[in-house]
């Protein structure tokens, strides 16, 4: 056997340590979860190309409107005045790049129906109060839409306080209550779709949806298209899900008007995330969750997305895991946090040891030595092979159901500059995935012990599971964030923080922009 030096020794070592039938388990493992989560996206991608196809096939039958409506005898008078009545609820916090245009798009719907929007903000300081102002003075006589100021929140999540106080004024006339993101923008026939879900299965609790991440270019985006494309799984079924997404919830008016299921004392009396108590709700009741697959939303994340702001928004997730409705709940999160952070570290961990094997490999044929001379193990060299060819896999089922979700969004937003998948890079999307998955236990593990968390300036403390205590920051620079994660919105006006431009001329900036072509994402 040839001699080794020091660094020959450590590599030999924990090479060979990690040819060891306990670390070969674990990377199996790692090639486990990459075709797990293949054969998700590989369901989820059949899931959305079979309402492609569908939507297709109605239009060769004649059916130019398929991307609105299933028949194109629903667009006849006689249908549309029976559609019922929507007020959809907007919770608005800050303003952005990207806010314009997913508001118009919401407001500019092509629901037959009854609709009113109900834009929620917590008081006139808000940039967001100006600039809907404005949106809806352009769109006067054309939407039925106010503005409402909610004020500050004493007892929940200030987004739960908008939302409530939105369903306190809704018309009372309203069958369905959609609850809106400002960062979702909807497709002409969203509502429309959802509506048609409800109204053919009223045993339908809520109807949801999901984002398309539309990544920036910075490795924070990616990392939240990372971290939603797993999940995304969840919400490509068709119908029946268990999953909720709070930027898209529609629910019968009369389950907040009767407090059905306690839908409203859940929310008010110290929730912190509406979906997670809703689903919560819903699973305690036996109650069911749809999804249909027309519902995929484009989500462009603001230019400017940095790490700090994406490790903001892991910290938001992971906390949610640790408020609870129910004792069950509780025992439930409990469990989704330890087999997430379980197979989090086990994808990670493998790559770790692929490096150390192939650094190993390496530096023993920079030497001249043969695998055979220095008596190493090959295991791992092909535990190696193994673990690339399934990330390959995978990574190619990540693109195919990406490519599917925006041709599905260019298929139903017709009038919409297309998206592309030109934009991606996915060496980034895969430093994402190892980045995203080793910090997301340090992120549930900092939530579990702090039980506290700062949303967007408002510190929220929880005690057994429930916001016990709300503290709002100084709107000084040293002390309250600028912008919020996701949108890159300015949190402050003229009287909160002051920025280098004013708000007048950052609002004409976005409005020039939104009037020009965009380019494709």
């Amino acid at each position: 056997m040839v001699s080794l030096d020091s660094l020959d020794f450590f590599l030999f070592r924990v090479s060979t340590d990690f040819s060891s039938p306990l670390a070969i388990f674990f990377q199996a493992q790692g090639c486990v979860i990459c075709l797990l989560l293949a054969l998700g996206w590989a369901c989820a991608s059949f899931v959305r190309n079979r309402e492609i196809n569908r939507i297709k096939k109605s239009m060769r039958n004649g059916n130019s409107f398929a991307f609105i409506c299933h028949d194109i005898n629903e667009l006849e008078h006689s249908n549309q005045v029976n559609l019922p009545r929507v007020t959809v609820i907007m919770p608005l916090k800050g303003f952005g790049e990207h806010n314009l245009h997913n508001w118009k798009t919401q407001l500019t719907s092509l629901y037959g129906g009854p609709l009113e929007f109900l834009l929620v903000v917590e008081s006139q300081e808000d940039p967001a109060y100006q600039a809907v102002s404005k949106l809806l003075a352009e769109l006067a006589g054309s939407v039925n839409a106010r503005i409402i100021v909610a004020g500050l929140s004493k007892t929940c999540s200030q987004k739960i306080h908008n939302q409530l106080v939105g369903v306190e004024t809704m018309h009372r006339g309203s069958k369905y209550v959609l609850f809106l993101d400002d960062d979702v923008r909807l497709h002409p026939g969203s509502i429309g779709a959802l509506v048609y879900e409800m109204e053919k299965n009223p045993e339908i609790f809520i109807q949801t949806g999901y984002p398309l991440d539309l990544p920036s270019g910075s490795l924070g985006s990616y990392c939240i298209y990372e971290y939603h494309m797993p999940c995304s799984m969840g919400f490509a079924t068709g119908g029946q899900t268990f999953f909720l997404w709070g930027g898209c919830m529609m629910m019968h008016s009369e389950d907040f008007r009767k407090d059905n299921c306690g839908v409203v004392s859940a929310l008010r009396n110290g929730g912190y995330s509406d979906d997670m108590t809703l689903a919560a709700i819903a699973g305690a009741h036996k109650k069911l969750i749809s999804s249909p697959p027309v519902a995929v939303f484009p989500h462009p994340l603001a230019s400017d997305l940095n790490f700090g702001r994406y490790w903001n928004y892991l910290r938001k997730q992971t906390f949610v895991l640790e408020s609870y409705v129910t004792k069950v709940n509780q025992v439930m999160n409990r469990a989704l946090f330890a087999v997430h952070c379980y197979l989090s570290w086990g994808f990670v961990a493998p790559y770790f040891m692929a490096v150390i094997h192939v650094a190993a490999a390496l530096r023993f044929h920079a030497r001249g030595s043969s695998i055979e001379e220095i008596n190493y193990s090959s295991v791992g060299l092909t535990m190696v092979r193994l673990l690339v060819t399934c990330t390959l896999i995978s990574l190619f089922s990540m693109w195919n159901l990406t490519r599917i979700e925006v041709l599905l969004c260019n298929i139903l937003s017709p009038e919409a500059p297309p998206l592309s998948l030109a934009s991606y890079n996915w060496i980034k999307v895969f430093i994402a995935m190892l980045v995203d998955n080793f910090l997301y236990p340090v992120s549930a593990i900092r939530s579990h012990f702090s039980q506290s968390i700062n949303w967007s300036g408002i510190i929220y403390y929880l005690k057994d599971g429930k916001i016990n205590k709300i503290e709002r920051l100084p709107k000084r620079q040293d002390v309250a964030p600028v912008f919020t994660d996701l949108g890159g919105k300015h949190l402050y006006g003229k009287k909160g923080l002051p920025t280098k431009s004013s708000f007048l001329t950052s609002l004409s900036k976005c409005l020039f922009q939104w009037r020009q072509p965009k380019r494709s994402e």
